[in-house]
């Protein structure tokens, strides 16, 4: 009998359009790799862009908020584990599946810390150092919780782990380190890559939902791309992303070879086409999809400490880490017109690429995880109790709003 796995999801998964898309897909062919039925659930409208996982073998299935239709939903369904695809849906659906399907597994995939990205927002908006109250605030309450109610929660960033560990005291059993889980890039399909002189223009990519994206991109037309153009006044940047808006396509300006090129359909084309790939990003958390793009097609990228935060140590041998923009500027200055610094960096990139996001190594670590909570729930449960309590009272406080939400709608 086939296991069975079902995914809230926030959104329906858009490969193309965000790292999350993407991230959601290499999980759900983890799960597919160990013989899981599984079912994708959403409240969210689905959109042009998203992926059609009815195509792998995956059933989609909409779902409402507030309604006790999902009641009946998950009981008839009765899966083994579900994952929540971020904190705000096991808030709105985990005391449904516990009180429904107590017995299936409950899994977190927080995406990045959402908490930490605002805190890091807020104190980039204030102009004041990242600091405990930036870290500590009331978003930070409410993913902690959620990270506590579930037996398991996915975290991308090592960062990330030592934060939750460290700063919040989250037992590690509760924890797995899951960065995104990528195919090894062979040494033939490496080779031929497009070279420095096949090569031409910069480039930076991002969904424009993102704040700290469109942050980058403004951070890059105001400030860091001016210095670029009087240094090489023929070379283009090319900004391609989901979901421009007016604000965004405004910023384009050919004059300046400043140009938004909008969606990329083939983001490994834009990647192997453009020399070095920019991502001076201010704030965030995670890991940053468009540094990943560039490294599996070859592309040397400069970025901040931010940016390559998750990356760390490893990131430095193939990329370039810059926090002011006269620097930044001056090493994508350096990177694009010097050939042997180019080449060093690219010729580090695929041991990198591997030694970070080996998918034979974090799938085989999930599967292994998720296996031997099947085997120990009960007494790993009884071991959280911190989470045990959240559980509790969220069931009660959370269950009578949405009742009166539910009375209130009828």
């Amino acid at each position: 009998m086939k296991k069975t796995l079902l995914i809230i999801g926030f959104v329906w998964p858009e490969p193309k359009s965000s790292a999350a898309g993407s991230r959601m897909l290499e999980l759900i062919y983890a799960f597919l790799s160990d013989n899981y039925q599984i079912t994708f659930a959403s409240a969210c409208n689905s959109s042009e862009n998203a992926f059609d996982l009815e195509s792998i073998g995956v059933t989609q299935k909409t779902i409402a908020l507030n309604n006790p239709s999902f009641d009946v939903f998950v009981k008839d369904l009765n899966p083994d584990v579900v994952l929540f695809d971020r904190f705000m849906m096991e808030e709105q659906f985990g005391w449904r599946v516990a009180q429904q399907c107590p017995n299936a597994i409950r899994i977190l995939d927080t995406e990045d810390l959402h908490f930490l990205r605002k805190g890091r927002q807020q104190a980039f908006k204030d102009q004041k150092p990242f600091s405990a109250p930036y870290l500590f605030n009331d978003l930070a309450k409410r993913e902690i919780a959620s990270i506590y109610r579930c037996d398991l929660s996915l975290i991308i960033s090592e960062v990330e782990m030592g934060i939750l560990k460290n700063d919040f005291k989250i037992d590690e059993s509760l924890l797995l380190y899951l960065p995104f889980m990528l195919d090894e890039i062979s040494e033939e399909a490496f080779l031929e890559l497009p070279k420095f002189e096949e090569r031409k223009h910069f480039v930076t990519i991002g969904n424009f939902l993102h704040e700290p994206n469109y942050n980058a991109v403004l951070y890059l037309k105001e400030t860091i791309w001016p210095l670029i153009r009087k240094e090489l006044p023929t070379v283009e940047l090319h900004i391609y992303g989901a979901y421009a808006s007016e604000k965004v396509n405004q910023l384009h300006n050919k004059t300046q070879g400043f140009l938004i090129k909008g969606f990329a359909d083939d983001v490994h084309q834009v990647m192997q086409e453009a020399k070095v790939c920019l991502a001076p990003i201010r704030f965030g958390a995670g890991l940053k999809g468009k540094l990943v793009d560039a490294l599996r097609n070859g592309t040397p990228a400069v970025t901040t400490t931010i940016g390559a935060e998750g990356m760390g140590d490893v990131f430095k041998t193939c990329g370039i880490i810059a926090d002011t923009a006269e620097v930044f500027s001056r090493q994508a200055i350096e990177l694009y017109k010097n050939s042997r610094l180019w080449n060093e960096k690219h010729l580090l990139i695929r041991e990198s690429f591997i030694q970070l996001f080996s998918k034979i190594t974090h799938q085989k670590a999930l599967l292994e995880t998720v296996c031997d909570l099947n085997e120990n729930l009960l007494a790993n449960r009884q071991a959280n109790f911190i989470g045990q309590m959240l559980m509790h009272h969220n069931m009660q406080s959370t269950k009578y709003l949405s009742k009166w939400i539910e009375e209130k709608n009828k």
